[in-house]
């Protein structure tokens, strides 16, 4: 009787630690997605600040294309 009961608990622990087992993997395979996801947003991030300084001096160049065109006041 005591056997079957060891052997059921057994059984339980091993269920647990299969499912621990399971659920390091799922963190080790989020925590490389989010990795990966957090540089693509990085990655962004700095395109659009290149894009941004881009604008910048293409407004700057429109601007004094303007001036020359005598279009705007100086």
């Amino acid at each position: 009787m005591a056997e079957a009961n060891l052997e059921l608990v057994m059984q339980m622990v091993q269920k647990v630690l299969d499912g621990q087992r399971e659920i390091r993997e799922d963190i080790r395979e989020i925590k490389s997605r989010l990795g990966r996801l957090e540089t693509d947003v990085a990655q962004v991030h700095v395109y659009l600040a290149e894009q941004s300084t881009r604008l910048d001096r293409f407004s700057e160049r429109f601007e004094r294309v303007e001036r020359r065109l005598e279009l705007i006041e100086t």
